[in-house]
């Protein structure tokens, strides 16, 4: 008997892509980035959270899908997504002095000192490990000193040319895992019930990205005070997990 082998060579190599347009490689980048492992500390951070549970307010699996849905709808996850969307079409149009604006109202928005130390210490963290990795030209338009997060995703993904609507999606879906997490081991929730919080705020997800895309800045503010206040009041909490 006598076999035969046929290798057939593409001409091409196949590119995948999402539903919002990424490349395969730029997709990769992208989940690393926002991955638990990408070292900017975020699992020390609670957002206040932990006063939260602290205080009843969270206290099981409809309260923590409601609290973290109602940032995303009306608090810092709505003017992170703003934030990172202005920062990306700044950076990717080469506008420091719009980019400069963005940054310095990001900064200026956060509502307590701890909000503010976990803005900067991500944003700070993120820029240093694109730079040593992942190095773009776009990321010398940011201004000297301490830098938001979501403005140095923002800008670190135009200069890769990563398409707003997909970072954002992943931005804010990252932001939705963090807490999940951070409430997970705080214990109002568990695990089956933490991915059925982010399974259910998909759509609130995808739908505060696709409004931040064409927001601006006169759009940022919000209505989630119990989590400001709950940020402030995490600053004396007796005894903590997390740093904010």
């Amino acid at each position: 008997m006598r076999i035969t082998i046929i290798i057939i060579t593409p001409t091409t190599e196949p590119v995948a892509e999402d539903a919002a347009g990424i490349a395969g490689a730029d997709l990769l980048t992208l989940l690393a980035w926002l991955s638990p492992a990408f070292p900017v500390g975020g699992f020390a951070h609670s957002h206040g959270l932990e006063w939260a549970v602290e205080s009843g307010d969270v206290d099981g699996f409809e309260a923590t899908r409601d609290w973290i849905g109602d940032l995303l709808h009306f608090g810092s996850g709505r003017d992170d997504g703003i934030v990172l969307s202005l920062a990306h079409r700044a950076a990717a149009a080469g506008d420091p002095r719009l980019l400069g604006e963005v940054a310095e109202t990001a900064l200026a928005i956060q509502p307590s000192a701890e909000r503010l130390l976990e803005t900067t210490s991500l944003g700070n963290a993120f820029v240093k490990a694109v730079r040593a990795a992942w190095p773009t030209p776009a990321l010398d338009l940011l201004p000297r000193g301490d830098v938001a997060y979501p403005v140095a995703v923002g800008v670190a993904a135009a200069g890769r040319e990563m398409p707003l609507a997909a970072v954002a999606e992943a931005f804010l879906g990252a932001f939705v895992a963090s807490l999940v997490s951070s409430a997970i081991r705080l214990g109002p929730i568990g695990q089956t019930d933490g991915q059925r919080i982010v399974a259910a705020l998909i759509p609130v997800v995808r739908h505060a990205a696709a409004e931040a895309a064409g927001a601006g800045l006169a759009d940022l503010g919000g209505a989630a005070f119990r989590s400001d206040i709950a940020s402030m009041r995490h600053e004396t909490q007796y005894t903590r997990l997390f740093r904010s």
